[in-house]
């Protein structure tokens, strides 16, 4: 058995959350490999909109066991919140939930030296959502972090005591004013609720689910333009949002990876500072932002919206080594006369089909249009429904990435779902 993938291929946002509650009927295990809460799964069916930040996005389906896994970063106060939210509805949610005992713990201090930080940067900001993600991933590479299975140690507030210490001296040079009093309290509650859910060395556990055959479908954070190493650094987040960081956020060997379902947007999107080439500025820009509705599910940010950008897709279709292409939010273009791609760049007045490494670089885009569907295409059902433009679109995106589209979302419901 292999663990098959599901990860954004842009600046994350591309519909995640609603892919993997999808392809969930045909899993057993949904685990989610990296990312902290900084992430907002938005899922919608029954007339209601769902927004995750930590538990996996297959929690909606009774079948399937939801793994945090040891990449992941966790803020209690917000998985208890999500928990809390998740029993108010109905769900029967324990025996659902499994926790790695190596993910490791964001606290209310990370969540101080995230703003410090920011603050300090001014105009070089990178965005953060200020939800403590970077110092966590800095104290776990710097051999300093907390992690979940040390809740269960006899000397647990002795290690949050000391690591705290270090974080108020290093808020002390940052000239920083907080108050973690109320929020400190609230953390140590939290710590409760995370107790209630299996706590588990999920290395060892997701290779018996694969050794018995159980299907498990990874489920990734942010995107792959935002990877620590392959993104648009430094405008990036702290973790691998690529498939290789399945590997080491599971603890699955590579040969043990199956299918790769890569997901875009029809067009693109960014939160936050950093290099996006194809962003508009008129009011085709205006008009993707309003009818996608292209605000942060975690931050409620306006995004930045501009045309597909098939140069960056490239690239990450190549690191990730996708063998599945899910297109997300075609009905979003519905009502576009004309529609642009961006197939290549200009670099210092050379045409590339490279993503640059300067991140600061000044690029134009060189585009290639398309004629507009001008029509609603979130009734259809079956491929065959879709308007003769949208087709065209479609193809000429495979033909340039040479991966098929597999899937293809023509509305934020489950239903309005595609298969090919």
């Amino acid at each position: 058995m292999k663990v098959d993938v599901v990860l954004g291929l842009q600046w994350g946002d591309e519909g995640k959350g609603k892919v993997v509650d999808v392809l969930t009927p045909s899993y057993g295990v949904i685990a989610r490999f990296q990312g902290g809460p900084n992430a907002g799964h938005s899922l919608k069916f029954n007339g209601k909109k769902y927004v995750l930040h930590t538990i996996p996005s297959g929690i909606f389906r009774a079948s399937a066991i939801n793994i945090i896994g040891n990449g992941v970063v966790m803020d209690p106060v917000i998985f208890a919140d999500e928990v809390k939210e998740l029993e108010k509805m109905g769900e029967e949610i324990e025996g659902r939930i499994k926790i790695s005992k190596k993910a490791h713990l964001i606290m209310p201090t990370h969540r101080m030296l995230d703003a410090a930080s920011e603050q300090a940067k001014g105009k070089t900001k990178i965005g953060s959502t200020l939800k403590g993600i970077g110092p966590t991933y800095m104290d776990k590479t710097g051999r300093n972090g907390l992690r979940v299975g040390d809740i269960l140690l006899p000397d647990f507030k002795e290690r949050y005591g000391a690591l705290k210490a270090k974080h108020e001296e290093m808020l002390k040079n940052y000239n920083y004013s907080y108050d973690i009093a109320e929020y400190e309290k609230q953390w140590f509650e939290a710590l409760e609720v995370v107790k209630r859910f299996d706590i588990i060395d999920s290395e060892y556990e997701i290779d018996n689910y694969l050794n018995h055959n159980k299907g498990i479908l990874a489920e990734g954070a942010q995107g792959a333009m935002l990877d620590i190493d392959f993104g648009t650094y430094p405008y990036v987040t702290s973790s691998n949002t690529t498939t290789a960081g399945v590997c080491t956020g599971l603890g699955v060997a590579p040969s043990r990876i199956g299918r790769i379902y890569g997901i875009f947007k029809a067009y693109c999107t960014r939160v936050g500072s950093g290099p996006f080439p194809t962003e508009l500025f008129d009011k085709d820009g205006d008009t993707l932002c309003e009818v996608g509705c292209e605000f942060g599910a975690t931050t409620g940010r306006r995004r930045r919206c501009g045309w597909l950008d098939l140069v960056a897709l490239k690239y990450a279709v190549m690191i990730n080594g996708v063998n599945s292409l899910i297109m997300m939010k075609a009905d979003v273009l519905n009502g576009f006369d004309t529609i642009k791609v961006a197939t290549s760049y200009i670099v210092d007045g050379v045409e590339t089909d490279r993503y640059p490494f300067d991140s600061q670089a000044k690029v134009e885009p060189v585009y290639t249009e398309f004629e507009g569907w001008n029509c609603d295409i979130s009734k259809a059902t079956s491929y065959d429904e879709l308007p003769r433009e949208l087709k065209n679109y479609i193809a000429f995106i495979e033909k340039e990435v040479q991966v098929p589209v597999k899937i293809v979302s023509v509305g934020p419901d489950r239903s309005e779902t595609i298969l090919r």
